[in-house]
This record gives structure tokens, sequence and C-alpha cells, in this order.
């Protein structure tokens, strides 16, 4: 796929602009949204994402246009698993629900523009070492492995303060009244002090770190094109804060979600694991050349087969068990419900 500069760059300007107005709007006035406000939002880039879907598929072709539809549904699918600790997040920190928006907002931008550095990495480490793909797709198979033994266990979920943000509150003077959206205010004798909304954005950005470790490789290993990789975190990312508020309740429905997203995983794993064998050069794997076996290669038509389905069956079942539960028995699954889920 050959992307010009300057595509790339009215791709950057575009974002840029829609999340500096998007931010604006949060900025100017921060507020809990109503249902029809997140659903009109959402609709909106979903929309967008769908049209750019069929300008790829007009210009570059049906497979490209795949692949990025392949590629943003994973990224969705896992964002909707780190909504979840994004609610355990706020929940700890006592978000006021007004300023939950902007958190989010700010968050989310710190979380692309990470994600942009390691996709230019991975980007890299791809075209340079074809062998990458065998640990991207052992590290997914552990990491699906892990997700569902999570999953069976029917642990809540318990957030983990990281060292970052525990070297920042040791480190800097804080205060723990809220300010509104102020990150940093004057104390006595002329004092800066973080506020709380600085440690819960800081929070957000940096667990979507962590985040982006499973979800990177993962689309890596739907396409190998950057552009396609970084447009579908772009789209799932947009969207990311009105899911939080449109779905928040439902979250507690999907009691099946960490299976669906381990099976995703672990498919995605064994797809970069047969494509690593397919383009081997590993001295110490059939004589360092590579397996010219065609079932080594899993269409991408196929992969987008597995995606949708697995969602579609992950939430169907999921709503369907949950409806037959007790409220107890759904805290039991996934974790005890929210105050703010509860209005």
């Amino acid at each position: 796929m050959d992307v010009p500069t300057w595509v790339w760059i009215a791709t950057g300007v575009v974002t840029l602009a829609i999340f500096t107005f998007d931010l604006a709007v949060v900025g100017r006035r921060p507020h809990e949204p109503s249902m029809k406000e997140c659903a009109t939002y959402l609709s909106i880039y979903v929309g967008m994402a769908i049209l750019f879907g069929l300008g790829v598929w007009y210009t570059s072709g049906g497979t490209y246009a795949l692949e990025f539809y392949s590629g943003w549904l994973v990224e969705y699918s896992l964002s909707i698993d780190n909504l979840f600790i994004f609610i355990i997040i706020m929940a700890k920190f006592a978000v006021p629900r007004e300023l939950q928006q902007y958190a989010l907002m700010i968050g989310i931008v710190m979380a692309l523009v990470m994600r942009a550095i390691f996709i230019a990495v991975g980007a890299a480490a791809i075209s340079n070492f074809s062998w990458i793909f065998y640990l991207f797709g052992l590290f997914l198979i552990y990491t699906a492995f892990k997700l569902a033994k999570e999953g069976a266990e029917d642990e809540d979920d318990e957030f983990e303060e990281n060292k970052l943000v525990a070297f920042v509150e040791r480190r800097f003077p804080a205060t723990s009244e809220w300010h509104g959206k102020s990150l940093v205010i004057t104390g006595e004798g002329a004092k800066k002090m973080i506020t709380p909304m600085f440690i819960v954005i800081l929070t957000l950005g940096t667990t979507d770190l962590l985040f982006a470790l499973d979800s990177i490789p993962a689309i890596f290993g739907i396409t190998k094109e950057p552009y396609l990789v970084l447009t579908a975190n772009i789209f799932a990312l947009m969207g990311l804060r009105q899911l939080y508020f449109l779905i928040g309740g439902l979250l507690q429905r999907l009691i099946y979600l960490s299976y669906g997203l381990a099976f995703l995983l672990a498919f995605i794993g064994v797809k970069l694991f047969f494509h690593a064998l397919h383009e081997n050069e590993l001295p110490f794997i059939n004589g360092g050349e590579p397996l010219d076996y065609a079932w080594l290669e899993i269409p991408i038509w196929l992969s987008l087969v597995v995606i949708v389905a697995t969602l579609a069956i992950t939430a169907v079942l999921s709503l369907w068990a949950s409806s037959r539960m007790s409220p107890e028995e759904q805290d039991a699954a996934t974790g005890p419900r929210r105050d703010w889920e509860d209005d």
C-alpha cells in the first residue's frame, strides 16, 4: 500500500482538528453527557470509520479495506475490555461525574500519541526483522491464556497503581480537593500543587500504554500497513469516551467478554505465528527456509468473519446468560457494579 506523504500529513491534521474541537467543546462546559449526546457522537465516529474504509476500498482495493475494518473491530473490542479498568479508575479516585468526560478526553489524547510511537517502532521492527512475528504471536497466545484464566477465576477487577503514578504522588505536593479541570494550583506560600485531575489523567494515559502492549501486536496480525494500523487505532479511540458513558451499565452483563477476547487474541497469535513460518529466516527452523504452505497464510476475509462471529456470539451468549442471573451473580462474574451505573 503506497501512502503518499501528503495523505499522512492530511490524516494527522484532520485527526488533530477533530480532537481539538472535541476537547474545546468538552473543556468549555464540563458535564455528564446524556445518552442522546453519546449516541449521536458515537454514530458520527462509527460512520466516519465506515466511510474511511470505503475510501480505502476505492483507492487501494478491497483487501486493504477489509484489513482496516478487521483491525478497527479488533481495536474496538479490546477497548471495550479496557473500559472496565477505566470505570475502576474513576471510582478509585472518586472523579466527579461532570469531570469524567474531560479526564477521559485528555487521557485518550495521551494514549493516541503513545500508540503512534508504538506503531512506528513496531513497523520499523517488522520491516527489518521478520522473526519479530514469532514474538508477537507467542505474546498474544500467552496473553489470551492469561485473559481466559482470569475470566475463569471470576475475580473482581482490582486496579493497581502503576509505578509512574506512585512516583509522581510521592515526589510532587498534591491536594486532595478537586478544582474543576485544573491540573495544577497555587497553594499556600505560592507553592504549586498537582490536583486529583492531574493524577487521574496520568493514570488513564499510562494505563492505556499497558493496553497497547496487547492491541498493537494484535492489529499487526491483521495488517502490516502502518497507515491502516494507525487509522484503525484513531477511529477506535475516537468513540471510546462516548462508549464509556453509553454502555457503562451494559458492561456488567458482558460476562463472557474475556473469553471472546482471549479467543480473538489466540486466533491472531496463531495467524502471526503462521505468517512467521511462511517468511521464516531463522536458521534453526526448516534450515532457515520459509515453509511454503498455502494454509499458513490465513486470508483476511476469514479473519474478518472470525472477528465478527466471535464478537457477536460473545455478546449474545453474555446477554442471554446474564439475563438469567441475579445481580449478585453478575457481580461475581464481572465485578461489583459502580455507583454511577445505577442512575
